[in-house]
């Protein structure tokens, strides 16, 4: 992909904050190529309800995709650990340092904002440029070390939006007639959205090795082991090829990825296959009727703690992490190699390739809310009709575990504004953290 010119943003009357005002955000608005609106950028400090307002407009008006990045303090810890982290030379930390640089030339606010050389971008991708993405970019993540931790800092409601005042920093226009010319900045855009989606499909991935883990410990299944493993040494290629290409911006051919998208498509053929049997096996229940444990053999162990359908659920939940994980790698190589246009060639490739792990995964939270919705009985046989506390207690307990299975499912409404947080460093490295629904 060549690189754009970032026009250089001129600063917008009302920047002289005083300290009882809260905490100063600058907000940049930025196209992933040369576009024009008509001119709806706010003048003066904005409230959250009001910057999302224009999120939207802008979104609606602007003939490319068009996001916002806040530029916010750094807080006293980021977890690496929840994250990618790429060095000062990588394409987003050099596209990034240059926004900052050409920003803080021609805005007090963004000059005063970004002098300590440490702080968090956020850039926010409206729900409408977000939906190209499919459903899968994005999830609500409660993967230990995200949730509670920076997250809740940054994305939550009762973060620092509650004290803080946004000033939207103007580009120059090309004329009045033409409305505001925003800044344009598609590889940073880019490759915000990749490393965000990146991370994200990361956390999802070392959550689901960790519950294989414990539930094979229990299983001592060895084929099932054998699958986690094949797996788990697939991740390590993907990873190896993250980070050249969100360091470097280029995947070379000797990197075993091939070798391992094999492994990744093998094993979600497997859980396609498992998919239909668990359907077959739903479609033979009564309808409203009470069911009988022994009715759900197809679902070996679902009403223990662990089980041998658990463990098919996580190792379906890893190969879909890795899948999506390559698939953005894939979508990122395919806009690179493209002479502009860049970005809505990640979007294009990126959407069509992920429908099929949409869809395998749609039918897995289809399976598992019905699984959830079933009335368990007392088996049938040759016993008291008295219930005994114990087989009461039993009973409960089985029925308890496969009602929760209903939680596992991500209930949606739509397809939200994307938020991917950037730490910044003083030498210039960062770290992208897992894109999360804004909040």
């Amino acid at each position: 992909m060549h690189d754009d010119v970032v026009e250089e943003p001129r600063p917008t009357e009302g920047e002289n904050m005083t300290k009882d005002q809260g905490t100063v955000v600058p907000v940049l608005t930025l196209a992933t190529e040369e576009t024009h609106v008509p001119d709806v950028l706010a003048e003066g400090p904005l409230t959250a309800e009001k910057l999302t307002e224009l999120r939207t407009v802008l979104a609606v008006m602007a003939d490319h995709p068009v996001t916002t990045l806040e530029i916010r303090p750094m807080p006293e810890t980021v977890p690496q650990s929840s994250g990618i982290s790429l060095n000062a030379v990588s394409p987003l930390a050099t596209h990034l340092s240059k926004l900052i640089r050409d920003s803080a030339k021609n805005s007090s606010t963004v000059a005063t904002a970004t002098s300590s050389g440490e702080n968090i971008y956020r850039m926010v991708v409206p729900a409408k440029v977000a939906a190209q993405f499919g459903t899968g970019v994005v999830k609500p993540m409660t993967v230990k070390g995200v949730e509670g931790g920076i997250r809740s800092a940054l994305v939550g409601a009762k973060g620092i939006t509650a004290h803080a005042t946004f000033v939207p920093v103007k580009t120059a226009t090309k004329g009045a007639a033409a409305g505001a010319a925003l800044t344009v900045a598609g590889p940073l855009v880019l490759m915000a959205v990749a490393a965000g989606a990146a991370a994200n499909a990361e956390a999802q991935q070392r959550q689901a090795l960790e519950k294989i883990t414990t539930l094979l410990e229990e299983l001592k299944q060895e084929k099932l082991d054998d699958e986690r493993s094949d797996l788990k040494g697939s991740a390590g290629a993907v990873k190896k090829a993250a980070a050249i290409l969100l360091d470097r911006g280029e995947v070379g051919h000797s990197l075993g990825l091939d070798s391992a998208v094999h492994t990744i498509d093998k094993e979600l053929s497997r859980t396609e296959d498992r998919l239909g049997k668990w359907r077959d096996a739903l479609r033979r229940l009564p309808e409203d009727k009470g069911v009988e444990l022994s009715a759900l053999k197809a679902f070996s162990g679902v009403a223990g703690k662990g089980g041998q359908f658990r463990t098919h659920l996580e190792i379906a939940t890893l190969a879909i992490a890795l899948k999506r994980r390559v698939i953005v790698l894939q979508a990122v190589e395919h806009a690179q190699a493209s002479e502009g246009n860049g970005f809505e060639r990640f979007s294009r490739e990126l959407k069509t390739d992920q429908e099929r792990i949409d869809e395998l995964e749609s039918g897995i939270n289809d399976v598992l809310l019905r699984l959830s919705s079933l009335q368990i009985k007392r088996q049938s046989g040759f016993r008291s009709p008295v219930f005994t506390g114990a087989e009461v207690d039993t009973l409960m307990k089985q029925a308890h575990r496969i009602h929760s299975l209903g939680k596992q499912v991500e209930h949606r409404d739509g397809t939200p504004d994307v938020a991917i947080d950037i730490a910044r460093r003083r030498d210039g490295s960062v770290t992208v953290l897992p894109a999360v629904a804004a909040g």
